[in-house]
């Protein structure tokens, strides 16, 4: 099936924390997020979408330290002590991307034949003063990312897409390259704006125009 990309994830060690780096590092303040009840997570979000990556969104992320723990592991590999313990001490980063589809169970079928375990279908929701979003998202049981965070997440929302209710920003997202992965997986990701390298480096390289010029960030050396 079609994918898109949906929205890019930098995780932080705070909310707070996340906030300021974004409003230093992109020369924009994000916009008010929520609470993913299932997950014991909070974000912040803030509209990147550019004619390549329509309705793209970028999405600051860390443990909510008011919510229960979840009584599984959490999404996008934060409880990964190494992880946590980099954002402690060297700030926020560019950790993932999630790509969305209108058949999520159609598209695992394809990653899966293409040899990748991109997870199974939860679903998950977040409360917002407009109403609930809704969503199904392909998560690991151990919470992991594939290939370093390379490997796309895989959602299909299930109603209103979040950013169509976020202001615009001036923010945009204008490339990103996803490194490591096969061949057969790269033919099910080809979309518009997105490259692939091999060899070492970063998984991830967001390539974003911002107030501040041309930003690249790229994520944590494997």
């Amino acid at each position: 099936m079609p994918l898109q990309i949906d929205h890019v994830v930098i995780a932080a060690a705070t909310l707070a924390q996340g906030a300021a780096w974004c409003e230093a590092t992109l020369g924009a303040a994000p916009g008010a997020g929520g609470q993913h009840p299932l997950m014991g997570t909070h974000n912040r979000l803030m509209k990147i979408e550019s004619a390549m990556f329509p309705l793209a969104y970028l999405e600051i992320i860390a443990i909510d330290p008011a919510a229960a723990a979840p009584g599984r592991a959490r999404w996008f590999g934060l409880d990964d002590a190494g992880l946590r313990a980099r954002l402690a001490v060297q700030g926020p980063a560019l950790i993932h991307v999630v790509a969305r589809t209108d058949d999520l169970a159609r598209s695992r079928e394809q990653m899966l034949g293409a040899g990748q375990d991109p997870g199974v279908p939860i679903a998950a929701h977040r409360d917002t003063p407009a109403g609930r979003l809704a969503w199904r998202i392909l998560v690991r049981d151990d919470g992991r990312l594939p290939a370093h965070g390379a490997l796309p997440t895989l959602l299909e929302w299930q109603g209103t897409h979040p950013a169509l209710g976020m202001p615009a920003s001036a923010v945009q997202l204008g490339a990103l390259t996803l490194r490591g992965l096969s061949a057969p997986a790269q033919a099910l990701l080809a979309m518009p704006g997105v490259g692939f390298a091999a060899g070492p480096g970063a998984a991830l390289r967001a390539e974003f125009i911002t107030p501040k010029g041309p930003v690249v960030l790229e994520s944590p050396a494997p």
